[in-house]
Protein backbone atom coordinates (compact mmCIF):
# COMPACT_ATOMS: atom_id res chain seq x y z
CA UNK A 1 0.00 0.00 0.00
CA UNK A 2 1.78 3.29 -1.35
CA UNK A 3 -0.27 6.80 -0.79
CA UNK A 4 -0.12 9.03 -3.37
CA UNK A 5 -1.47 13.22 -4.09
CA UNK A 6 -2.71 14.43 -6.98
CA UNK A 7 -2.93 18.40 -6.70
CA UNK A 8 -5.63 19.85 -8.42
CA UNK A 9 -8.73 22.99 -8.49
CA UNK A 10 -11.68 22.60 -6.62
CA UNK A 11 -13.65 23.24 -9.87
CA UNK A 12 -11.59 20.13 -11.30
CA UNK A 13 -12.67 17.59 -8.39
CA UNK A 14 -16.43 19.48 -8.24
CA UNK A 15 -16.96 18.23 -12.07
CA UNK A 16 -15.03 14.90 -10.83
CA UNK A 17 -17.65 14.08 -8.34
CA UNK A 18 -19.94 14.89 -10.45
CA UNK A 19 -19.26 12.17 -13.19
CA UNK A 20 -17.61 9.25 -10.76
CA UNK A 21 -14.47 9.79 -12.91
CA UNK A 22 -11.58 11.69 -12.65
CA UNK A 23 -9.66 11.93 -16.25
CA UNK A 24 -6.91 14.14 -15.58
CA UNK A 25 -6.58 18.47 -15.86
CA UNK A 26 -4.82 19.87 -18.53
CA UNK A 27 -1.32 18.91 -18.32
CA UNK A 28 -2.34 15.11 -17.50
CA UNK A 29 -4.39 15.06 -20.73
CA UNK A 30 -1.69 16.42 -22.48
CA UNK A 31 0.81 13.98 -21.18
CA UNK A 32 -1.09 11.08 -21.54
CA UNK A 33 -1.20 10.01 -17.53
CA UNK A 34 -2.46 11.33 -14.49
CA UNK A 35 0.92 13.08 -12.26
CA UNK A 36 1.02 12.09 -8.60
CA UNK A 37 3.31 13.22 -5.75
CA UNK A 38 4.55 11.24 -2.69
CA UNK A 39 3.94 12.74 0.64
CA UNK A 40 7.29 13.39 0.21
CA UNK A 41 7.08 15.36 -3.26
CA UNK A 42 4.10 17.29 -2.73
CA UNK A 43 5.11 20.16 -1.59
CA UNK A 44 8.05 20.62 -4.02
CA UNK A 45 5.24 19.48 -6.70
CA UNK A 46 3.08 22.20 -5.50
CA UNK A 47 6.01 25.14 -5.20
CA UNK A 48 7.05 24.16 -8.92
CA UNK A 49 3.74 23.83 -10.85
CA UNK A 50 1.15 25.50 -8.67
CA UNK A 51 2.31 29.31 -7.16
CA UNK A 52 -0.31 31.58 -6.99
CA UNK A 53 -2.80 29.12 -7.75
CA UNK A 54 -5.74 29.10 -4.74
CA UNK A 55 -8.62 27.29 -4.18
CA UNK A 56 -6.78 23.98 -4.96
CA UNK A 57 -7.32 20.63 -3.01
CA UNK A 58 -5.08 18.07 -3.15
CA UNK A 59 -6.77 13.63 -3.47
CA UNK A 60 -5.34 11.29 -1.49
CA UNK A 61 -5.17 7.33 -2.93
CA UNK A 62 -3.78 4.23 -2.30
CA UNK A 63 -1.95 2.72 -5.44
CA UNK A 64 -3.24 -0.42 -4.68
CA UNK A 65 -6.72 1.01 -5.65
CA UNK A 66 -5.76 1.99 -9.10
CA UNK A 67 -4.69 -1.03 -10.16
CA UNK A 68 -1.93 -1.99 -12.90
CA UNK A 69 -2.24 1.57 -14.79
CA UNK A 70 0.29 2.70 -11.88
CA UNK A 71 3.35 3.36 -13.28
CA UNK A 72 6.69 4.68 -11.29
CA UNK A 73 8.93 6.77 -13.78
CA UNK A 74 11.77 9.23 -13.47
CA UNK A 75 10.87 12.65 -13.37
CA UNK A 76 12.47 15.87 -12.41
CA UNK A 77 15.87 14.98 -10.46
CA UNK A 78 15.74 11.10 -11.80
CA UNK A 79 13.20 10.62 -8.55
CA UNK A 80 10.35 8.53 -9.61
CA UNK A 81 6.96 9.81 -9.47
CA UNK A 82 3.52 7.64 -9.80
CA UNK A 83 1.63 8.21 -13.18
CA UNK A 84 -1.32 7.07 -13.87
CA UNK A 85 -2.53 5.61 -17.19
CA UNK A 86 -6.22 6.03 -17.62
CA UNK A 87 -8.91 7.60 -15.09
CA UNK A 88 -9.79 6.29 -11.76
CA UNK A 89 -13.07 6.41 -9.76
CA UNK A 90 -13.62 9.53 -7.68
CA UNK A 91 -14.83 6.16 -5.21
CA UNK A 92 -10.98 5.53 -4.59
CA UNK A 93 -10.08 8.82 -2.96
CA UNK A 94 -9.34 8.26 0.28
CA UNK A 95 -9.15 11.89 1.49
CA UNK A 96 -9.54 15.62 -0.01
CA UNK A 97 -7.19 17.72 1.87
CA UNK A 98 -7.29 21.59 1.48
CA UNK A 99 -4.34 23.39 0.17
CA UNK A 100 -4.72 27.43 1.31
CA UNK A 101 -2.34 29.47 -0.35
CA UNK A 102 0.57 30.64 2.22
CA UNK A 103 2.19 33.89 2.59
CA UNK A 104 5.05 33.53 -0.24
CA UNK A 105 1.86 32.30 -2.58
CA UNK A 106 2.74 28.31 -2.37
CA UNK A 107 -0.43 26.33 -1.68
CA UNK A 108 0.49 25.36 1.98
CA UNK A 109 -0.22 21.10 1.95
CA UNK A 110 -0.19 20.82 5.99
CA UNK A 111 0.97 17.37 6.86
CA UNK A 112 0.25 14.80 4.52
CA UNK A 113 2.07 11.51 5.68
Amino acid sequence: MTRIYKILGREEWDRAKAIGRFDGSAVDLADGYIHFSTAAQAQETARRHFEGQGDLVVLELDTDDLGPGVKWEPSRGGDLFAHLYGSFDTEHVLAVHEAPLGEDGVPALGDLS
